[in-house]
């Protein structure tokens, strides 16, 4: 059986103000190509279908269609919702999809929902979907299950699947939403799961399952040979860690996991990061061929330019971004970035309660209920 590992569409987002929606579907159909193409049997989104829990309706469309797509070449779709998504509307009509090949798995409290049998020549393969586990959430609905954390949630998720594969054993492939150990993080990861701070799920979660598609990172990593991250389809930041977009393309033999192979996807417009003075960047000849990526311009002039970026679209019409990093900044240790940085909502309650209590900060368990508080109110936020 050969299996497409995708995650983090988001359909909906933009790159810096951009719309991105065209790009989108473009390399969602290059997805259904591929389909036809390696002869793929499912295609897997772990997680982050939509950018928002209330997409647009040209967002809907838009999905609906690459997923019919995609269904057309032959592959079966699995797909699970992720801390973007509102599960009550993606999971919409899950029952009716199923019957369609459409596999949509968005309820964090019934394991049963989150298994999709595909079968092949060697039998069957379980596939088990698991949708963004909110602590919170679960801590309320199971309070004798010791749920505080993400670690503590996908313990509880993975003793549900583990059982569920003990009924039906066999070869299994599990999808999960998460930070998990192991992963280098950069600045492209989504804020801190909890507000209060990075909360990761062990790798070995994951043992004794055949292969484990991981979604919630940007780029692709390989925290083991059956432990993946595909990233997303397109760049949603320049801060991601790699140029590449694509998926894996995973083959499953008789005996559990053959081969894990990447697929390369193209990337309708490049990344490009330069650094210099305004008008020597206009004038740079070894920055031919740039003008149509996406740049992002760091200026080192010593005042800050007037008009810099109407200037530098006009070499660079999808220029996005420009940052001033004046030379003093540098000289004294401090970049521009640090002076204007935005603190968490966590660190400006840990400032305020410094500044009341005469430079006494919050304890470990006031930040604790900071961070439960935080997470409520996001929660809230993402089931509006």
């Amino acid at each position: 059986m050969r299996l497409l590992h995708t995650s983090d569409w988001h359909v909906g987002r933009t790159f810096h103000g951009a719309d991105t929606l065209d790009a989108l579907v473009a390399t969602l159909a290059e997805v259904a190509a591929a389909v036809r193409r390696e002869r793929i049997d499912a295609v897997l989104v772990a997680g982050d279908v939509y950018d928002s829990a209330m997409p647009a309706g040209r967002h809907v469309a838009a999905l609906s269609a690459a997923l019919a797509a995609i269904r057309d070449a032959g592959a079966r779709i699995v797909l699970s919702s992720g801390n973007h998504d509102s599960p009550a509307r993606l999971g919409a009509n899950a029952a009716f999809a199923a019957a369609g090949g459409l596999h949509l798995s968005t309820d964090a409290l019934d394991p049963a929902s989150w298994r999709t049998t595909l079968d092949d020549e060697h039998g069957p393969v379980q596939v088990l979907a698991i949708p963004y586990l909110e602590p919170l959430a679960l801590r309320a609905a199971l309070p004798e299950a010791g749920i505080a954390t993400q670690a503590d949630a996908m313990r509880w998720a993975m003793d549900a699947v583990r059982a569920l594969l003990a009924e039906a054993p066999g070869r299994s492939v599990v999808l999960a939403h998460c930070f998990a150990a192991g992963v280098a993080i950069a600045d492209d990861a989504p804020r801190d799961i909890t507000a209060g701070g990075l909360d990761v799920v062990p790798t070995a979660a994951f043992d004794g399952i055949d292969y484990a598609a991981l979604g919630h990172l940007h780029s692709r990593q390989v925290l083991a040979e059956h432990v993946r991250y595909s990233g997303a389809p397109l760049h949603w930041s320049f801060k991601e860690r790699t140029p590449e977009r694509g998926a894996w393309l995973v083959d499953l033999g008789a005996e559990g996991l053959e081969a894990v192979t990447w697929l390369e996807l193209p990337v309708p417009r490049r990344l490009t990061e330069v650094e210099g003075e305004l008008e020597a960047l206009l004038g740079d000849a070894r920055l031919d061929g740039t003008e149509g990526d996406w740049v992002r311009a760091t200026l080192t002039d010593r005042l800050r330019p007037i008009d810099a970026m109407r200037r530098l679209q006009s070499r660079w019409p999808h220029c996005a971004e420009v940052v001033w990093r004046a030379p003093e900044h540098e000289r004294s240790g401090e970049t521009y970035g640090s002076l204007v940085a935005q603190p968490t909502d966590a660190e400006l309650v840990g400032a305020f309660l410094g500044h009341v209590r005469a430079g006494v900060g919050a304890s470990e368990a006031e930040l604790a209920l900071v961070a439960d508080a935080l997470a409520r109110v996001d929660a809230e936020e993402r089931d509006r």
